[in-house]
């Protein structure tokens, strides 16, 4: 009897031994599972719109703003403080993603290099006018580009006022011993009419009226336009042809409003030509518009070139570079156009936040003159820094995709859950 009590009790014992064991364990199974549920609910899974990547929500859907269907929003970690992302080695192998790191400005070789086009000068254009009126009967010059000397025949006019001044003549020579004031009166007349003195003398010898009148060059240069054709009626004083004097022309640049206060009048600059690579045309800029051009939001900047031989041609592309040692200093810092973006209001760069990873954060900077294809920063950027110069844009999609500062969004980290109103 005694030894059936010992063996009851020691399959009490074994019983609540192996309950303790069992349902112990189990115990911290759940407390195991639980831990892990709370671990994914700070790691759940974010959906944003392709579209608007300022959109976050804890499900998938439809954007609210575009409707869209969202995707999964790429998750982020290792730290990154707000406004930094990262992109793989292979996204920038792929979308050839360079950087550079930002050195001080040196004085010794920066220009400025100027884009424009020669063209002629208007100091030195002349305008041939008809000196009476009448019908242009024919024209002697027929295209423009067409060399002329100062007295070659242009064209020949009939004018009525013309023939019945040369009738007139021809009486008052007849009376000129008895009246000769009206003699001198009527010749003055035709010499206001631009007749030479050898013409009227013509007319008084042979008494013959020409019916068509011969017009001549008062210059020599090249036809630039003619304004009139034959069968033309004209009147006194009304232009036929443009005749410019190609011997010095114009070589006109346009220059950025951030560019202007790197130029003055009598500054020198040096001209070359795609006709003539090998060649360097020396001048010095002659005039600075005052008035900013509000469409292209550029100044004209003027040179006179001197074109004894006729090789700079109107309508030439050219590009003039200007010294600016005098104007650079030594701490200044000059990066890139390719590394900018413009907003319209801010210019911003893309900053590489760590040497070793493709870690980047956007930053807003000041921006000073344009030098060649560079800008001088004035705020922003340090020595030192490095900066994306190739891909920016690639970089901006990047960021803005995973909703972080970028170009068009200037707030970091700034989510939409769809319960928000957007105006």
């Amino acid at each position: 009897m005694k030894k059936n009590i010992l063996y009851i009790g020691l399959a009490a014992i074994g019983g609540l031994l192996a309950g303790y064991l069992f349902f112990g364990n189990n115990s911290n199974e759940g407390l195991a599972e639980e831990h892990d549920h709370s671990q994914e609910m700070t790691s759940v899974q974010m959906w944003t719109c392709s579209m608007d990547p300022q959109v976050m929500q804890p499900e998938p859907g439809a954007c609210p703003i575009c409707g869209m269907d969202l995707i999964p929003a790429e998750s982020e970690a290792d730290g990154l403080a707000i406004g930094q992302f990262k992109l793989t080695k292979n996204a920038m192998a792929l979308a050839n993603i360079g950087t550079t790191r930002v050195g001080l400005g040196t004085s010794g070789d920066n220009t400025l290099k100027l884009s424009g086009k020669i063209k002629e000068n208007e100091k030195a254009i002349a305008t041939q006018a008809s000196y009476f009126d009448g019908r242009i009967e024919k024209l002697f010059i027929n295209f423009e580009g067409e060399e002329v000397r100062n007295g070659q025949q242009l064209a020949t006019i009939y004018s009525p006022e013309l023939v019945s001044a040369q009738q007139e003549l021809i009486t008052a020579a007849s009376l000129k011993e008895s009246q000769p004031a009206l003699y001198h009166a009527v010749r003055n007349k035709l010499k206001l009419w631009k007749l030479s003195e050898k013409q009227i003398e013509q007319i008084e010898k042979t008494a013959k009226v020409n019916d068509n009148f011969p017009v001549y060059a008062n210059v020599s240069g090249t036809v630039s336009e003619i304004m009139v054709k034959a069968g033309d009626y004209v009147k006194q004083g009304s232009p036929l042809f443009k005749i410019a004097n190609l011997n010095t022309v114009w070589a006109v640049f346009d220059a950025y409003e951030n560019q202007v206060s790197l130029l003055k009048e009598g500054q020198k600059i040096d001209i070359v030509t795609k006709a003539y690579p090998d060649t360097k045309f020396d001048a010095k800029i002659s005039f600075i518009d005052p008035v900013l051009n509000s469409a292209t939001r550029t100044i004209e900047v003027r040179a006179v070139l001197q074109n004894p031989k006729g090789q700079l041609k109107p309508g030439m592309f050219v590009a003039g570079m200007i010294g600016l040692r005098s104007k650079m200093k030594d701490d200044m810092i000059v990066i890139p156009e390719s590394a900018v973006l413009w907003t319209g209001e801010r210019s911003v760069v893309y900053i590489k936040t760590d040497p070793e990873n493709p870690t980047f954060e956007m930053r807003e900077i000041t921006l000073g003159d344009m030098l060649n294809e560079g800008y001088v920063v004035l705020n922003g950027l340090q020595n030192g820094d490095e900066i994306v110069t190739n891909g920016t844009f690639t970089v901006d999609a990047a960021a803005q995709l995973k909703g972080k500062k970028s170009m068009m969004n200037e707030k970091a980290e700034k989510v939409m859950t769809g319960h928000e109103s957007h105006n």
